[in-house]
């Protein structure tokens, strides 16, 4: 028979590799729209349009830690919870500020990168992922990858003339309005972040009756 800590470690990598492949398979649909709608592109061309999106990236990076963890792999607590932040701000910033009328294959293709893959993703890490540890510097640190995003993103819009997004594009808000805009979403990941630790750590801490204290009146 498989002991509980076996069958645990059997529900991780079982669930990860679903959301790998629910991942890898939103990110294949969307390089197949993109192909069906501009049949002139290789296949390479279209993956370095896409490579432009924070949600495309981030769905990248989703698909392979949750392949890494199916494998064995042991993530740091600080990570999932990284990776679970990351890919929730891309939910509410498409349907907060992005989001458009779409339907038949596009709408499944827009919604499973930015609806699903984020929604198995929180479920996962408040069900299964360890928290322990977390700590509010951790929401400083997450502020690394947006930042690397928009520098990258704006270092490549000016090169090729195409900025992913309104609120980066400086030919659309001005570069005060870009200054502005990054402000803003980089404080709300900073308090989406402190909000995943105090989370984290509600979770993580063990019941009145996990330190070995009685649960009520013994029988002596």
């Amino acid at each position: 028979m498989v002991g509980p800590g076996e069958a645990m470690t059997q529900t991780h990598r079982l669930t990860a590799l679903l959301i790998a492949l629910l991942a890898l398979g939103a990110l294949w649909l969307q390089v197949y729209v993109g192909l069906a709608r501009r049949p002139d592109h290789e296949v390479w061309q279209e993956l370095w349009r896409l490579g432009r999106y924070f949600t495309i990236l981030t769905n990248l990076m989703v698909a392979v830690t949750f392949a890494g963890i199916a494998a064995g792999h042991r993530s740091p607590p600080w990570w999932l919870a990284a990776v679970a932040l990351w890919i929730l701000i891309v939910a509410i910033v498409y349907h907060g500020l992005l989001a458009r009328p779409l339907d038949g294959i596009r709408w499944w293709s827009d919604m499973a990168v930015h609806t699903f893959v984020p929604i198995t993703v929180g479920l996962w890490w408040l069900a299964l992922a360890p928290k322990d540890g977390l700590m509010p510097r951790h929401a400083v640190w997450w502020l690394l990858w947006p930042l690397i995003y928009v520098s990258y993103a704006l270092i490549r819009g000016e090169f090729d003339g195409r900025h992913p997004y309104f609120f980066i594009d400086p030919h659309e808000v001005g570069w005060s309005g870009v200054g502005l805009w990054c402000v803003a979403l980089g404080v709300s990941f900073w308090l989406g972040g402190l909000g995943v630790v105090a989370l984290g750590r509600l979770l993580s801490r063990p019941s009145p009756s996990a330190d070995g204290a009685p649960d009520g009146p013994q029988v002596r």
